[in-house]
């Protein structure tokens, strides 16, 4: 299982990012994956994840602000961040859970200007 994760970048507070995950390796419809992030100095924390129903769940920190999704033709996931503030500035990690392991790709830097 492999995960690519894309899209990052410095953004303007009150901007949007959209990071894409290019999952292979795998059968994307019953993989559940997830989206976390981890700041300097501090614990890597789950942002927002999708089952492979389609039922997702967001950190409150970015509840009505980041939106999840998932293209299983395409193996891919999306994480759509707007209006984006300082404190969301992280290295952002996809992640699998795929029968009973983690797997992780490399991080990519999302950086909030204020």
């Amino acid at each position: 299982v492999q995960l690519q994760a894309s899209g990052g970048g410095l953004v303007q507070a009150g901007g949007s990012l959209r990071l894409s995950c290019a999952a292979s390796g795998l059968n994307a419809k019953i993989a559940a994956f997830g989206w976390y992030r981890q700041a300097p100095g501090q614990q890597r924390e789950l942002v927002a994840s999708i089952a492979s129903d389609g039922t997702k769940n967001y950190a409150d920190s970015v509840q009505g602000r980041f939106a999840i999704s998932r293209d299983n033709v395409w193996r891919r996931v999306y994480l759509q961040m707007n209006t984006l503030e300082p404190e969301d500035t992280a290295v952002y990690y996809c992640n699998t859970q795929y029968y009973g392991r983690d797997h992780w790709g490399k991080g990519t830097q999302v950086t909030v200007s204020s």
